[in-house]
């Protein structure tokens, strides 16, 4: 009997052994996120599930995309994080550094779900978008009875004084509003007068704004009728019980890219390209346009009504969507923001 309960301690001392050491060896892959309800609207989508299917830890650093830029530059030689996400069109200075890895369409067995602007810059190490804000028209539904259908309409006199813009020096929605204002009206990212020309033209019955609280101010207090901004704040708005609704006019709506990255010289290769091919299956990107209505970028994602009418969703519509290049917007937003601060000086 002693020898039998030696043997017994022996072989539960060595299976105790192999548990802790199963559990300490688990795999821990590190990425960003944005915090506070975008992070936990992250976690319920993507990183929980992933770390339950994979059986790994995810250590989640909150950190926007400007901080995340300065870290991934700092740590170049050692990087700490595999995976890292960007909005406002930084992956491309990343990219361009060398700070992100090229990632083969073959890696990613959700690639052919993707629309095609979700997934063209991979051969340069701009990952996968895997949600975007539209930027389009948000327009008072109690006043306004027929939706626009053109961004020259917020020139319309049967808005004059209620028409609210974005400062494009400010505001990174408020410079693609006005970029996209500027393409409408004739001008180029060579030549933006002919959107600084028309902003002067409305400029005198109009109310410009820095940040997005001021809009919801200005629409709640009757001010605003209409405004050049994005799809998801106007859930943000009819979430608080204002009549706003968001259209995309006819010649398009402005892309705002979210992606997830591969970092490179990341030591989980393989772990991080199965997060964000995990990032990007069609359950995720319903998720997104579901919880904060971000257009989907899966063309699997299958949404109810009511979410569809909210957000820029299918392919025709899809097809009207602008990029604009985010390295030419990088090197000549300085000089943009000089001669938008004149035009709108009063």
């Amino acid at each position: 009997m002693k020898r039998s309960s030696v043997l017994m301690s022996t072989i539960g001392a060595v299976t105790l052994a192999a548990l802790a050491h199963g559990a300490s060896a688990q795999e821990t892959l590190t990425i960003n996120s944005f915090g506070g309800s975008y992070e936990q609207t992250h976690r319920d989508l993507v990183i929980t599930p992933f770390e339950e299917m994979y059986n790994v830890k995810v250590e989640v650093v909150t950190a926007y995309s400007a901080d995340t830029l300065a870290q991934l530059r700092a740590q170049k030689d050692n990087p700490q994080f595999d995976v890292v996400h960007f909005s406002g069109g930084l992956e491309h200075a990343a990219a361009a550094e060398g700070l992100l890895s090229p990632i083969e369409p073959s890696e990613l067995s959700n690639y052919d779900q993707m629309y095609s602007f979700a997934v063209a810059g991979l051969d340069k190490g701009i990952g996968p978008t895997y949600s975007t804000a539209v930027i389009g028209l948000l327009y008072n539904t109690d006043e306004i009875s027929e939706a626009p259908t053109s961004w020259k309409d917020i020139a319309d006199e049967a808005y004059a004084d209620h028409v609210l813009i974005t400062d494009a020096a400010s505001n990174t929605y408020g410079l693609l509003g006005f970029l996209m204002l500027n393409q409408v009206a004739g001008g180029s990212l060579d030549d933006i007068e002919p959107g600084l020309d028309f902003v002067k033209g409305i400029l005198p019955t109009s109310t410009v704004v820095s940040k997005s609280p001021e809009i919801q101010q200005n629409f709640a207090q009757g001010n605003a009728r209409i405004a050049p901004y994005a799809q998801d704040y106007a859930y943000t708005l009819t979430k608080a019980g204002l009549p706003v609704k968001f259209v995309q006019p006819d010649e398009g709506g402005v892309l705002a890219p979210i992606t997830v990255n591969l970092v490179a010289g990341t030591k989980k290769r393989d772990l991080a390209l199965k997060f964000i091919d995990f990032s990007i299956r069609a359950e995720a990107s319903k998720g997104w346009a579901e919880a904060l209505r971000y257009t989907p970028t899966n063309k699997n994602a299958e949404l109810s009504e009511e979410v569809a009418s909210q957000v820029v969703y299918g392919e025709e519509d899809v097809a009207k969507l602008v990029t604009f290049d985010a390295n030419e917007i990088a090197a000549k937003r300085s000089a943009w923001n000089e001669a938008w601060s004149r035009a709108i000086a009063k």
